[in-house]
């Protein structure tokens, strides 16, 4: 009798584990990612030589430059807040990896900074003034992956150079993000750039994957967004840049490191760009520059109520131009500088004069495209040279692009001072003009993948190729994920 009741046991024991297999849904969570020991959050971190990890969820106060020596890695892990003060800035030397998440992002902010909303000048906004420092990465820096993470209020003066002999970078730069390994690997993705008194980044070499970010209020009176120089290659697609001073994606091989800048450019969204350059390059400041001798594709971008469309030119000295039609450059991903399907609206007739940019000093030789939207081709006709003057006007508020949430037309010069997202919607409405009307034929448009690693971790989490609908936001969810 004793060994029935423990035969029947051991059955009843085994049929509710096979039926807990089966009804169970419990999930076990990974642990997060760890690198080397702990970083402590007790007082505030000194300036010093850092490695290891910045815990989840915990919020650390730098008192002076964090550096980050050659071979070593500084991971910062998802909810993290980093409160930067006394300017201080991250020099990467070694590996820099912020691995912020949807639900729970880094933050690394300087903490008497606070976002305004509404009209904002370079007068009134401190936004523009630089508060933090910024993240430095010298040519011994192999791999930088920022993921979902805020980079707010950035852009305090360099009081000195932060590693020897780096290309075009001096004392008193006021950069957010600098990268110059041409070896190296850099990735920003699913991240926010909010405010920097000059350019945001800049590029001087390596393989970078540019996707899925924000960028708000870059530049104060000058300054590009995304700037990548020298032999810097890679993509820059999906990202939403809205009020920068001048323009937002920019590639010039001026200061190469040893091969030609080639991007791709491609789904972006850019919104009331290019207003604020008071110096001698605001006759250059719009939307999408490719200049001195560099190399780019450029599609599917909506371009809303900015100062100058696409302008393929040359620069300082007539640096050499590269045409669509004549550059065959065999030893690298992109072959050629080409573009079309891109998407203008423009609310008065200087910004609709230069759709096709000719107010400029250098020479500019970027062709009208008939697959853009509105055709330029079309609308210029045969009789069209480089630099002719023409009179837009008939293009004002024509083929709004219906954004969910946006004020379109824009009266009183509203595009001068709204330089945020301050609560508005980008995505496209579904009955959008810009719904389908990119295009995803390989031969024309693809991403650059050579020496762009794809990890979780250690690269990028993934490229997206180029999307049917303009511009960043994608109607069936994909692209940028803000």
């Amino acid at each position: 009798m004793k060994k029935l009741h423990i035969i029947t046991l051991c059955l009843a024991l085994f049929a509710l584990a096979s039926c807990s297999k089966k009804t169970d849904t419990a999930v076990i969570s990974a642990p997060l990612y760890q690198v080397g020991k702990s970083i402590s959050n007790s007082g505030t971190l000194a300036a010093g030589t850092y490695k290891g990890t910045m815990l989840a969820g915990q919020t650390y106060t730098v008192g002076g430059d964090i550096t980050i020596n050659a071979g070593d890695t500084l991971l910062i892990q998802k909810g993290v807040k980093v409160n930067m003060t006394n300017g201080a800035n991250f020099i990467v030397n070694g590996t820099l990896i912020s691995l912020g998440t949807s639900d729970a992002p880094v933050t690394i902010t300087d903490p008497r900074r606070s976002k305004t909303t509404g009209p904002s000048t370079v007068a009134t906004d401190s936004t523009y003034k630089g508060g933090w420092g910024g993240i430095y990465c010298s040519n011994t820096s192999k791999l930088v992956v920022i993921k979902w993470t805020h980079l707010d209020f950035g852009g305090a003066a360099l009081k000195a150079l932060p590693f020897p002999a780096a290309a075009g970078l001096a004392a008193g730069n006021q950069y957010i993000l600098f990268f110059e390994n041409p070896n190296g690997v850099f990735i920003l993705e699913d991240s926010w750039l909010y405010g920097s008194p000059d350019d945001a980044t800049r590029f001087y070499g390596g393989y970078l994957n540019i996707m899925r970010n924000t960028m708000e209020k870059c530049g104060g009176i000058g300054g590009d967004g995304f700037n990548a120089k020298g032999s810097a290659i890679g993509n820059m697609a999906y990202n939403l840049i809205i009020g920068g001073a001048t323009n937002g994606t920019k590639s010039a091989s001026d200061g190469t490191l040893g091969g030609p800048c080639q991007f791709t450019m491609y789904n972006n969204t850019y919104v009331n760009d290019g207003f604020r350059n008071t110096g001698v390059y605001g006759a250059r400041s719009g939307s999408v520059e490719i200049e001195n001798n560099s190399r780019a594709l450029v599609y599917n971008n909506l371009i809303v109520d900015c100062d100058f469309g696409v302008r393929i030119a040359g620069g300082p000295g007539g640096a050499k131009v590269y045409l669509a039609d004549t550059l065959a450059n065999t030893t690298g991903p992109i072959y050629k500088t080409a573009y079309g399907y891109n998407y203008y609206y423009v609310d008065n007739a200087a910004q609709a004069n230069q759709i096709v940019p000719t107010s400029v000093a250098q020479p500019v030789v970027t062709h009208p495209q008939a697959t853009d939207i509105p055709n330029m081709a079309a609308f210029l006709g045969s009789s069209y040279t480089f630099g002719m003057v023409y009179d837009g006007t008939s293009l004002v508020a024509k083929g709004n692009p219906l954004f969910v949430n946006y004020p379109l037309p824009a009266a009183n010069n509203f595009w001068v001072t709204q330089a945020s997202v301050d609560g508005f919607n980008f995505r496209l409405q579904a009955s959008s003009p810009a719904a389908g009307k990119g295009t995803t034929n390989a031969n024309l448009i693809k991403p650059i993948t050579t020496g762009i690693p794809i990890d979780p971790v250690f690269g990028a989490t993934e490229i997206t190729a180029p999307g049917k609908d303009m511009g960043c936001y994608q109607l069936d969810g994909t692209g940028n994920h803000h």
